[in-house]
């Protein structure tokens, strides 16, 4: 007949997982937990890290009055990828000390940062990185281009040899 005893080794063993994982689950339950506002500057910079670029456009920025009585600044923008389209916001309540609302100009187009496979997580402004434009692109224009200058369209004379 065969007993099993218990040696030194494997009480302490034993033991020792059991306050390995007594200090995990206190860990657990006293950490403390982000913030909304802390989760949605890690997503920002989430983007701005690994985020692909399409152009949008600034469709509005409107007030939201949230549940803890704060006014939210939401920025809402539309972009396409693949034929979809995507209408989306961003609180951009955060970003007060970078953006102005006095100089986004609705209507104009803009850059828009979203994740590869996630395509509705998207920005337009973040911390290091802005979408916003300034203003219209200028296209280059002639003083007076001449109609009946067609210079260009005659056909060159290529060398025989």
């Amino acid at each position: 007949m065969n007993y099993f005893t218990v040696n030194q080794w494997q009480i302490a063993g034993g033991v020792a997982a059991i306050l390995v994982l007594l200090a995990l689950a206190a860990w657990l339950l006293l950490r403390r937990k982000p913030t909304e506002d802390e989760l949605e500057a890690q997503r920002r910079g989430f983007l701005v890290q690994s985020g692909r670029l399409v152009d949008g456009m600034l469709l509005d920025l409107y007030d939201v009055e949230a549940l803890d009585g704060r006014t939210r600044h939401m920025l809402l923008y539309n972009y396409r990828i693949a034929g979809v389209d995507y209408e989306c916001s961003q609180d951009v309540t955060m970003l007060a000390d970078r953006l102005n609302p006095e100089q986004i100009r609705i209507g104009f187009p803009c850059s828009v940062r979203y994740q590869p496979g996630n395509s509705q997580n998207s920005i337009v402004v973040a911390e290091g990185w802005s979408g916003l434009r300034e203003g219209l692109p200028v296209l280059p224009t002639f003083d007076d281009p001449d109609p009946l200058d067609r210079s260009y369209s005659r056909r060159r004379k290529s060398p025989r040899n």
